[in-house]
């Protein structure tokens, strides 16, 4: 998730576990450890393998929150001076810390819950990784508690409620989320497309709207429906993998690292003599792609050789050519059932 929605989450929870002990401190402390995991991010030192390597790394692990917890704990109980015990302590920052990840294993990013046993990415992509929908509840309730006063038995009842809307905005999210994968399979399945794997995944700031990746030997079909949508006409987009343009470097670590990241979902093109890699499970929204995706998507990543010959990989970013203003137009006509939304002019 976004910085800001894991400073207010904090809020929210650190208030709600010790608001009674330690009054507005609790929201301050709540903010500041369920942001500790992003930490990870100093390490990075704008390596784009080493980004998608550590960053939801280690860090955000289960293992994680029993190492700080204690040692924030033990800080706590030594400098401060609120009637908070140790336990009640090593309680508070154990749930900020671990409900960091869990709140990342929401969005498509994908977190490594398992390290150090396993790197799997753990990832739900049922929620977008910026939603005021979901933040905006939270937020009012922390806002509304740091005006009153610490023994105002109205906290709770702002603070709960902001927290108890946000949570149920997560699970309508699973549901959407079901609900729409259903009807894009359904829809695969009377189109004869039969996949080795798929995935669906939520687009921007929004649960209505969903996108389907599904593989099959030479590339993906994608396709989107949205809940709001007149009928369950789906018009499905070919997406070629072009795996071999990656054959002779296959076995690279840096390429090792970009497949696992993709998730298996990725494609590849050769523009100009230069190799593009493009990450596929993030879907392609609003993208041409009756052109190829280099002339479509804002982000990608470059490959090639340094003077020694050893891969190197550059992030591309091309978002100050996205019209911004007007993407989010078409993306709002799309959710509420347009499907003409991202129709390109010929």
């Amino acid at each position: 998730m976004d910085s800001l929605t894991h400073v207010v989450f904090g809020a929210a929870l650190g208030e709600a576990i010790l608001g009674k002990k330690a009054g507005k401190k609790a929201m301050l402390l709540g903010a500041i450890a369920n942001t500790i995991p992003d930490l990870d991010v100093f390490l990075v030192f704008g390596d784009p393998i080493r980004e998608i390597t550590i960053h939801r790394g280690f860090s955000h692990s289960l293992v994680f929150p029993f190492l700080a917890a204690p040692v924030l704990a033990w800080l706590s109980t030594k400098y401060l001076k609120d009637p908070v015990s140790f336990k009640d302590w090593f309680v508070f920052f154990f749930a900020l810390i671990l409900t960091h990840p869990l709140l990342d294993c929401l969005t498509t990013y994908g977190t490594q819950l398992f390290l150090p046993f396993s790197d799997y990415r753990v990832n739900s992509s049922s929620l977008f990784i910026i939603d005021l929908f979901f933040t905006l509840p939270m937020l009012v309730g922390v806002i509304a508690c740091w005006k009153m006063k610490s023994g105002n038995p109205s906290r709770k009842i702002w603070n709960h409620t902001g927290l108890v809307i946000s949570v149920f905005y997560v699970l309508l999210g699973f549901s959407a989320k079901a609900y729409a994968s259903s009807v894009l399979e359904e829809k695969l399945a009377e189109n004869g497309i039969n996949s080795k794997q798929r995935m669906t995944g939520v687009t921007p700031f929004n649960i209505l709207l969903w996108y389907t990746v599904a593989e099959v030997d030479s590339g993906y079909f994608i396709g989107d429906y949205s809940l709001l949508d007149k009928d369950k006409k789906i018009q499905f987009s070919f997406v070629r993998r072009n795996e071999k343009l990656l054959e002779a470097i296959k076995n690279d670590y840096a390429i090792n690292r970009m497949l696992w990241f993709s998730n298996g979902y990725y494609s590849v093109e050769k523009v100009k003599g230069e190799l593009l890699f493009f990450t596929i499970k993030f879907g392609t929204t609003g993208f041409d792609l009756s052109r190829s995706l280099s002339d479509s998507v804002p982000f990608y990543y470059l490959i090639k050789k340094d003077s020694e010959g050893k891969i190197k990989v550059e992030t591309i970013r091309r978002f100050d050519k996205l019209e911004l203003g007007k993407t989010l137009k078409q993306l709002y006509q799309r959710v509420i059932g347009n499907k003409e939304a991202f129709k390109k002019e010929a």
